[in-house]
C-alpha cells in the first residue's frame, strides 16, 4: 500500500512541475495556415506550449487535439450568450460542442463569450453570469467535473487608469452588479477569473515602454504596501487580485487568458516592432516558468495563454494586428522567446508587408456573426455593387467564406457609395481600416 502511494505521489509531483503553465491563442483568421492536425501535432512535438485557446469550438480543432495531452479552451460566441442563459439552450450547446470530443481531448475552459463589457451590448452583459450558470449546469447534467466554465475580461473593467495596485478597484456599477455575482460563481465552482492583460494598449505608452517591455527602469512604488513594480504585467495582476479582494474573493485564483505584443504595425503603430516583441514575450515566457509571482502574490505560477499562435493575414484593422504571431504559417519562429524544445535555424527573409497607402477600406469588424456577414453581403450585392469576382470561378471567390465574400461585398459597397463613414455603418458591423484587404489576385477597389 505505501509503495502504491509513494509510487502516485511521484507521478503527481511529475506532472506538477513538468507543467510549463503555458498556453497559447490559437486564432485562424488566415488563408495560409497548416491544417489543425499539423499544427497540434507541432505544439506536443516542438515546442513546451501545454494548452491552447481557440475562439470558438471548431470541431477539426478539437478532432485534432485528441489524445495529445494537449489542454484546449473552447469559446462561446458573444452573440450566443442570450440563449445559453436558458438551461435547455446550455445542455444543447454542451451536447454538440463538449460532448463528442470529451474526453479524448483535454478540454479545460469553457470562455462564455470574450470582452464582454468592453461591447456595451446590455443583453450580453445582463445574460453572462445565467449563462455560465447555464453551462456548469450542463457539464454537471452530461457527468462532466473537471471542464471549468469562465469568461475573459479587457483591463478596461478597472475604476482608474493609473494607480497604485494596492488601491485598485472594479468599475463603479459594475463592481456589485456584475463582477461581485462572477467571482461568486468562480468561488462557488472553483473556476478562475480570467483577464486579458495588454501592456501595449496602455494609454501614454512612450512614457513607460522600459516599464511595459520589462526593461530597467526605476520602477513604481505602492506606498501602501511597499512593494516596488518595475514591471506593467505584474502590477495589472496585482491591480486584478487588489479589486477581486475588495469583494472578499481574494482566494478566487487568476488566469491570463490573453497577452502579447505586435512584432510589426505602420506609422499609427510606432511600438509594434520586433525588438519591443521580442522584449516582452520573452520576459514573459521566462517569468512564467519560474513560478515566481507577484509582489502580492508570490511564488505563484500564473496560467497564461499568449497572443498569438501564428500571424494572420485576414485579421482586420490595424496593420499590427495581422503581427501577433510566434510563429509564422509555414511554421518557423517569427522570433525566439524560449518555447521550442529544439532551436530551430533562422527562417529566410521573407517579403515585406504590404504597404498603407492611406486609402480607407471597408470591412467587417472582429466577432461579426455569420448571419449578420450574411446579411451584409446579401444587402451590398442587392445594391447594384459588382459582386461577379466573388461568385463561382471569379477572381475573389476563394477562400469561398462567408467572411470573406463579405469584405469584398462590403467595401465595393462603400468605394461606390462615396466613401463616407456611414456607407460603412452596416448595422454597426463594418468598419475603416488603411490596410489594403487585396490578396493575391484578388484586388479590392
Amino acid at each position: 500500500m505505501i509503495s502504491i502511494f509513494l509510487l502516485l505521489l511521484h507521478i503527481f509531483l511529475n506532472l506538477f512541475i513538468t507543467s510549463t503553465a503555458l498556453g497559447v491563442n490559437y486564432g485562424m483568421a488566415a488563408d495560409n495556415l497548416p491544417s489543425p492536425s499539423v499544427v497540434a501535432n507541432f505544439i506536443k512535438t516542438q515546442t513546451i506550449i501545454d494548452s491552447v485557446k481557440i475562439f470558438d469550438a471548431n470541431p477539426d480543432v478539437l478532432r485534432a487535439f485528441a489524445n495529445t495531452g494537449i489542454s484546449v479552451t473552447v469559446t462561446v460566441r458573444n452573440e450566443d450568450i442570450p440563449a445559453l442563459a436558458n438551461g435547455v439552450e446550455g445542455r444543447r450547446w454542451v451536447s454538440q460542442h463538449i460532448s463528442p470530443f470529451y474526453p479524448q481531448t483535454k478540454i479545460k475552459y469553457i470562455c462564455v463569450g470574450s470582452e464582454v463589457l468592453f461591447s456595451n451590448v446590455t443583453d450580453w452583459i445582463n445574460d453572462l453570469v445565467p449563462a455560465m450558470r447555464s453551462l456548469h449546469y450542463a457539464l454537471v447534467k452530461a457527468g462532466i467535473q473537471d471542464i471549468k466554465v469562465t469568461s475573459p475580461h479587457a483591463l478596461n473593467i478597472f475604476r482608474y487608469d493609473e494607480i497604485l495596485p494596492s488601491l485598485m478597484r472594479f468599475r463603479v456599477g459594475y463592481d456589485l452588479s456584475f463582477f461581485a455575482p462572477i467571482l461568486q460563481f468562480h468561488n462557488w465552482t472553483k473556476s478562475p477569473f480570467m483577464i486579458n492583460p495588454y501592456p501595449y494598449f496602455s494609454p501614454n505608452l512612450s512614457r513607460k515602454l522600459n516599464y511595459a517591455l520589462f526593461k530597467p527602469n526605476p520602477g513604481v512604488y505602492d506606498n501602501y504596501t511597499g512593494k516596488n513594480y518595475t514591471s506593467m504585467f505584474d502590477a495589472l495582476l496585482d491591480s486584478t487580485y487588489s479589486a477581486v479582494k475588495a469583494l472578499g474573493y481574494g482566494d478566487v485564483d487568476i488566469v491570463i487568458g490573453e497577452t502579447g505584443w505586435p512584432s510589426q504595425g505602420d506609422a499609427n503603430t510606432p511600438f509594434a516592432t520586433m525588438e519591443n516583441a521580442i522584449s516582452y514575450n520573452e520576459h514573459l515566457v521566462k517569468e512564467i516558468i519560474s513560478g515566481k509571482g507577484t509582489p502580492l502574490m508570490p511564488n505563484r505560477k500564473f496560467e497564461t495563454y499568449i497572443f498569438a499562435l501564428f500571424n494572420e493575414n485576414q485579421k482586420s484593422g490595424p496593420l499590427a494586428e495581422k503581427y501577433w504571431g510566434l510563429f509564422k504559417p509555414d511554421l518557423t519562429s517569427t522570433y525566439n522567446v524560449g518555447i521550442l524544445r529544439h532551436k530551430q535555424s533562422a527562417p529566410a527573409p521573407t517579403n515585406p508587408p504590404p504597404a498603407s497607402s492611406g486609402k480607407n477600406y471597408c470591412v467587417p469588424k472582429p466577432d461579426v456573426s455569420y448571419d449578420q456577414l450574411r446579411s451584409n453581403l446579401d444587402y451590398a450585392c442587392g445594391q447594384g455593387v459588382d459582386c461577379t469576382p466573388i461568385q463561382p470561378g471569379g477572381i475573389c471567390y476563394e477562400p469561398n467564406t462567408v467572411q470573406s465574400h463579405a469584405a469584398f461585398a462590403m467595401n465595393s459597397y462603400y468605394q461606390t457609395k462615396g466613401q463616407s463613414y456611414f456607407s460603412c455603418d452596416f448595422a454597426g458591423t463594418g468598419q475603416l481600416t488603411i490596410v489594403d484587404p487585396s490578396y493575391r489576385s484578388c484586388r479590392y477597389l
